[in-house]
């Protein structure tokens, strides 16, 4: 969604990030739903070598992203997928019924999903506004 908002669509960066899940390759650390969208602000931003200079906006940006996070993920204890999802990522039977059972975590998962990308869908568009103003 975020590639979308900014017109830049990239399946080699959609490969790059996809060991986010589950906390960083399953580790439980954190939630790469945050992790992508950092990255989304950052491919915006950042620098693609050493010799280009870094956007300062790339830090405000992604600290609006973080806070925001931390207040969505406050009501789970923290703002690590092992805080939201509760689930051990290598126990098969554990991940079998996370995704099989509706009645299971992951129904906190798709919503807290689906309100942080609506947080980060409006503020890409508010940043895109900005960088097209004359």
């Amino acid at each position: 969604m975020g590639q979308e908002k900014i017109e830049r669509t990239d399946e080699e960066v959609i490969r790059a990030i996809g060991a986010f899940g589950g906390g960083i390759a399953g580790s439980g650390s954190v939630c790469g739903t945050l992790l992508g969208a950092v990255a989304v602000v950052s491919s915006l931003h950042s620098r693609g070598n050493l010799e280009e200079r870094e956007n300062p906006r790339v830090w405000g940006l992604s600290h609006k992203l973080v806070r925001q996070f931390d207040k969505l993920t406050e009501c789970y204890g923290g703002s690590n997928c092992r805080d939201i999802a509760r689930l051990d990522w290598h126990d098969r039977d554990a991940v079998k019924e996370y995704y099989c059972n509706p009645d299971s975590r992951r129904k906190h998962c798709i919503e807290l999903v689906g309100d942080f990308s609506f947080f980060l869908g409006e503020l890409l568009e508010k940043e895109m506004a900005r960088q097209n103003k004359p």
